[in-house]
């Protein structure tokens, strides 16, 4: 291993890093807001994803089957919710279970000993493993001989379905964009250092360095830029999260805040990663456009 070369390689690095140190502490700025916005939205999206899990979990699609459904008509669909992979649980109720649920739900508001006849049918509760495809689950139920009618708060899952998924996207766009920021002022960091030294860089193609050798320290500078601007971001996030969650988990103490339950080491790697690949692909772009030219 040639110290030598190491040694001027990381002097090289240095003397780019700190040549622009506005710039610089622009490019760092710029990729800790994005990986603090990233941080921030991995976490409330396993926050919102373990809630949201709760109450999904909780939809259950209602089959009524009719009055005069067979036996056989019965063992049908009890045998189709049976093989149907996306269905999670299926229950049958008969009405006369279902008469004692509302009697014991409605606590003594109508006295079920009055009806001469029980007024509800047999049904089936059931629950889907996965929440997007409650939707589907009902119309193929609705299909099965026999079923009168299937009830799941159409209307309100729609609604948590659409909201889950526009913020999501909203969240990924947002993130999207700071990234493609960071990685613009970062490249322009780097352009500012290469313009700067473009007499020393073309002496080095004309003694024969390759593009490889005159592009590495600028690559470094990049991921410089990148790695530090993401341990700035983790430290402002563990700060916020260390101050912030406890209060919000007094002041709501009806939301689960402190059920959530991250991997810690794994999302800083992931911020990191994140950082320094952003800082690599800028730095490799700007010098790319250099020596092309």
């Amino acid at each position: 291993m040639d110290w030598g070369k190491i040694k001027f390689f990381l002097g090289e690095v240095f003397r780019n890093f700190t040549r622009n140190a506005g710039m610089q502490a622009t490019a760092i700025g710029t990729v800790a807001v994005t990986i603090v916005l990233l941080g921030a939205f991995l976490y409330v999206h396993a926050s919102v994803a373990h809630l949201s899990g709760d109450v999904f979990s909780k939809i259950t699609i209602s089959t009524y089957m009719k009055p005069a459904a067979t036996s056989a008509q019965l063992d049908a669909v009890r045998t189709a919710l049976a093989k149907d992979e996306r269905i999670a649980t299926a229950t049958f109720v008969p009405k006369k279970e279902g008469l004692k649920e509302l009697s014991q739900r409605m606590k003594g508001q109508i006295d079920t000993s009055l009806f001469t006849e029980n007024p509800l049918p047999d049904k089936f509760r059931v629950s889907v493993r996965d929440p997007q495809l409650v939707p589907a689950v009902a119309a193929s139920i609705r299909k099965l001989p026999g079923v009168d009618t299937v009830e799941y708060g159409q209307d309100v899952v729609q609604r948590m379905l659409q909201v889950a998924n526009v913020g999501r996207r909203v969240g990924i766009g947002i993130i999207a964009l700071f990234v493609l920021v960071a990685g613009i002022i970062i490249s322009n960091t780097i352009r500012l250092t290469v313009f700067a030294r473009r007499r020393e860089i073309s002496i080095m193609q004309l003694v024969g360095a390759t593009n490889m050798y005159i592009r590495m320290p600028f690559i470094c500078e990049g991921l410089l830029d990148g790695i530090l601007g993401a341990c700035l971001a983790i430290g402002i996030l563990a700060i916020a999260r260390a101050s912030l969650v406890p209060k919000l988990a007094a002041a709501l103490p009806w939301v689960q805040i402190n059920v959530v339950q991250i991997d810690i080491s794994s999302l800083v790697l992931q911020l990191v990663v994140v950082g320094g690949a952003v800082g690599i692909i800028a730095s490799w772009i700007a010098v790319g456009r250099f020596l092309r030219t």
